[in-house]
């Protein structure tokens, strides 16, 4: 396995607050998912083969009732967004227009995103705890989920 070099931004960044109006941005439940999933891969400046991998199975699995070119169009139109607007404006508008548990949904992909190399590092951590907070989450569910992906991803290679 390569050596681990992912820098991830500062999460006030992607989840911090936005003077402008994100009521501009209207998204449904599915583009907010999938919203919330390329900003966590693109988080760090680029996307792995490994979460471009992650990335299209949980998509599959998730949007398993939508044709190629159906899901083709909700990926562009999170692309598009997130080209014109901020990190943090699209997330704002994909947390709006989640539920509670979507939310718990979204951040689970996420952080199954984040940790698919196998590597868990302490910024990681960071991102994902800042994650989990911005997309109100509780405390014990969050620990939850991302015990859950470490182990699914990481196996021995778990951080105390």
């Amino acid at each position: 396995m390569p050596a681990h070099s992912h820098k991830r931004p500062n999460p006030a960044e992607l989840f911090g607050s936005t003077t402008s109006d994100t009521n501009t941005i209207k998204l449904t439940s599915s583009e907010a998912l999938t919203a919330i999933s390329v900003l966590a891969v693109a988080a760090d400046g680029q996307i792995s083969e490994e979460e471009r991998q992650t990335l299209a199975a949980n998509h599959i699995r998730l949007f398993s009732s939508y044709s190629g070119e159906h899901f083709q169009e909700l990926f562009k139109k999170v692309l598009n967004l997130s080209s014109q607007y901020s990190p943090a404006e699209v997330f704002l508008s994909a947390k709006k227009a989640l539920n509670p548990q979507l939310r718990e949904t979204a951040f689970a992909i996420a952080a199954d995103l984040v940790l698919v190399d196998g590597i868990f590092t302490q910024e990681e951590r960071d991102f994902l705890v800042e994650l989990s907070e911005a997309l109100d989450i509780s405390d014990e569910m969050g620990k939850k989920i991302i015990e859950v992906m470490t182990i699914k991803n990481c196996g021995e290679n778990f951080l105390q």
